[in-house]
């Protein structure tokens, strides 16, 4: 981020938190502290920390990135068995450039997680080739060109929807509006019938089952109990 890029930050948290003070020298605290990273990736964590709260500090801006790019990472779900041609130090290069294309964003979920054989097959966004990031899109083509054509994905909780918090495909779980760093129980369990080949199970028509016996059962020692009520009489 450079300089001017930290003040369009520092002016798009002033707006978007009124209340809050900035100094003459902010700008130039929050660019040396917000140097390391993107300014789109700034503007979107000041997004989201700003629709949950009034006030923004660098440091929740800096968390806020670090988890995308974590969760982004996660969800690539990234496969490299290196190449027997490659030196040791070669492979660990090619698997930190994958890493980081899937930190910036320069792959989505499917592009890797389906594991394509074929470099030029990676999902880019619109002017990657020619933004901050030509150089990393270049090497994680190439990378991932390298990446093994068979994964299979019937194991992973991601690759289906979640029935509990309505998660799409590749999307995280959420519980109160935040994102869980696991899935819902009933998606893993989803997952796992799915791949045995078994049929997913009707939470709903479980639960109503169980009503009902417990209805059925309340219903008949109440019965049972008049019974003996008339009978002591």
């Amino acid at each position: 981020m450079t300089e001017e890029e930290a003040v369009q930050i520092a002016e798009y948290v002033a707006a978007a938190c009124p209340a809050q003070k900035f100094g003459e020298y902010t700008p130039d605290v929050w660019g040396e502290i917000l140097a390391p990273y993107a300014v789109d990736e700034a503007r979107a964590a000041v997004i989201a920390i700003a629709r949950r709260q009034p006030f923004i500090s660098p440091a929740e801006i800096v968390t806020e990135i670090r988890e995308r790019r974590a969760e982004r990472i996660e969800l690539a779900n990234i496969v490299y068995d290196g190449n027997p041609n490659e030196t040791g130090a070669q492979s660990a290069a090619a698997l930190r450039e994958i890493v980081r294309a899937a930190a910036d964003g320069l792959t989505g979920p499917s592009s890797i997680r389906n594991s394509l054989g074929a470099a030029e097959r990676l999902a880019l966004p619109p002017g990657a080739d020619h933004g901050p990031y030509s150089g990393r899109a270049a090497a994680a083509r190439a990378a991932i060109g390298k990446m093994p054509s068979n994964r299979d994905t019937s194991s992973d909780p991601r690759s289906r929807p979640c029935r509990r918090c309505g998660a799409a495909p590749g999307a995280s779980c959420t519980t109160g509006g935040r994102r869980r760093r696991d899935v819902h129980p009933i998606r893993l369990e989803d997952t796992r019938r799915a791949a045995a080949g078994l049929p997913l199970i009707d939470h709903d028509a479980v639960e109503a089952h169980i009503k009902a016996a417990a209805a059925a059962v309340l219903s008949r020692n109440h019965d049972d109990d008049q019974e003996q009520e008339a009978e002591a009489s």
